[in-house]
């Protein structure tokens, strides 16, 4: 009796493989949405630029990737071209999909800004950029842009959300090179300049889409710690981020490409200034990426588990009433005019705060990929940090995601000081630079919501898995 079941056992076996291979749990739908203003609009990054911008010299985008586990609910991931899209968008943006019949929880909304400084200037980002209240008229199209920025988020989104397919994931993580530390300690402090020996994050993370056939690649997410200033013009231009989302979309018609920016808050890319600078960039984060997913890749599965959570980062000790006054005098335009919104502030009853509301975001793929997600421009201790904490192997980290409020120097760079430490919080309109010990506050709410499977190192197996072995 036994050797008559035993084929038959085998013969009702082999389709359940079969149909578990083709069908890998996800699915996943991505689109692609010019971004590009058709009208002149002050752009954001350099306050140095006092007209709006001259020409568009290359098309801005915003894409996105929307995943599914399963029945679970929906994510999705979404990529700009700007400086920095402020939580404000973001809520409205998941506002207007929920009014849609389109919703996608809070924790489950991945928003990533490339941080090119050749993008229209967005409401509520570097506010105090220019040292001085902008035009009605310029202020009226920064409004608009604003506006219409928000809605096509939403249209892209949707878009996706409607092209949602079965489809398997897989990843990997190579290297770039262009990206250096650009904090060089000299005897007037640290300046702003090329620092070989600094601390620098080469990881290129890579997520592959592809369709459950495995026949047509859907999607392409990556990421670099690297500041996306290799230019200045005062033109329209997604600088090398941008530059690598055409290039891998050209090379990949059809398919969309989502590239965020790491923990590059001080890293710049070298040589800088000239676009065939950006364009050599652009094609050598192409190249990379063409190579991993031309190459094995690790098998994604799901769940994808996605937390939040809010911690308030405390502001030193503020100015006095005083010390507004003092500084409002200043011969500096950015520091007289930071002091004189604080004191407007102050006359109209209002108070100043004494901490920034702080979101991180934690999502988890299965035990296959770790995902951190962090608002502002952050330095790169935290990436190496949280690598260092949980496994490098399978942990990808990102800033400028979900909001960019200001810098997140760590405390190493709190100590040294300089412009990511304090100097920038001025453009920001924060009123004084992070009390010490920031860095240990956001990372003990990081480490609440990683699973603590992703604190031990993955043991690889010495030999392949034999056919039929389930990898637990």
């Amino acid at each position: 009796m036994n050797k008559i079941l035993l084929p038959i056992f085998l013969f009702i076996l082999t389709p359940v493989l079969l149909l578990a291979q083709n069908d890998p749990g996800w699915k996943a739908g991505a689109a692609d949405i010019d971004i590009t203003p058709d009208y002149p609009v002050r752009l954001s990054g350099y306050g140095s630029r006092t007209t709006e911008h001259e020409k568009v010299a290359r098309r801005l985008h915003a894409n996105a990737l929307t995943l599914q586990w399963k029945e679970d609910a929906p994510a999705a991931i979404v990529n700009v071209d700007n400086c920095g899209v402020p939580a404000t968008v973001r809520a409205e943006v998941l506002k207007r999909l929920a009014a849609s019949g389109k919703t996608i929880a809070d924790e489950r909304f991945a928003l990533h800004s490339t941080h090119t400084h050749c993008a229209p200037m967005l409401k509520g980002v570097l506010p105090f950029l220019f040292g001085s209240d902008l035009p009605a008229d310029q202020q009226e199209r920064v409004e608009r842009y604003t506006e219409e920025l928000t809605a096509k988020i939403v249209q892209v989104v949707s878009t996706a959300l409607d092209q949602m397919q079965p489809a398997r994931l897989d990843w990997s993580i190579g290297k770039a090179y262009f990206a250096f530390n650009r904090r060089l300690k000299t005897d007037n402090g640290f300046q702003n300049a090329q620092n070989y020996s600094g601390l620098t994050d080469r990881a290129v993370p890579v997520l592959r889409v592809k369709s459950a056939d495995g026949k047509k690649l859907i999607a392409m997410h990556a990421s670099y710690a690297c500041h996306c200033t290799t230019l200045s013009i005062n033109e329209i231009h997604g600088d090398w981020a941008g530059l690598a989302h055409d290039e891998m979309e050209l090379r990949f018609p059809g398919s969309v490409f989502l590239i965020a920016i790491g923990c590059g808050a001080d890293q710049n890319p070298y040589p800088r200034r000239e676009v065939r600078f950006a364009v050599d960039h652009a094609v050598s984060m192409a190249k990379e990426i063409v190579r991993l997913i031309n190459g094995p890749m690790q098998p994604v599965a799901g769940p994808l588990n996605c937390a939040q959570g809010e911690v308030m980062l405390p502001f030193d000790k503020l100015p006095t009433k005083e010390e507004w006054q003092t500084k409002a005098a200043d011969s500096n335009k950015h520091t007289s005019y930071h002091a004189k919104k604080h004191l407007e502030m102050l006359e109209r009853g209002e108070k100043i705060p004494p901490a920034l509301p702080y979101m991180v975001q934690v999502w988890h793929y299965g035990d296959d990929l770790l995902t951190i997600n962090l608002p502002g421009e952050v330095v790169v201790d935290y990436s190496l940090r949280f690598k260092r904490e949980f496994d490098p192997a399978r942990t990808w980290v990102n800033g400028y995601t979900n909001d960019v409020p200001c810098y997140i120097p760590s405390q190493r760079v709190w100590e040294e000081g300089g412009y990511e430490a304090a100097g920038a919080m001025i453009y920001y309109g924060r009123p004084t630079r992070f009390a010490s010990g920031i860095e240990n506050i956001i990372a003990g709410e990081v480490k609440k919501l990683v699973p603590q499977e992703f604190s031990a190192r993955r043991v690889q197996p010495s030999q392949p898995p034999v056919a039929g072995q389930i990898k637990k």
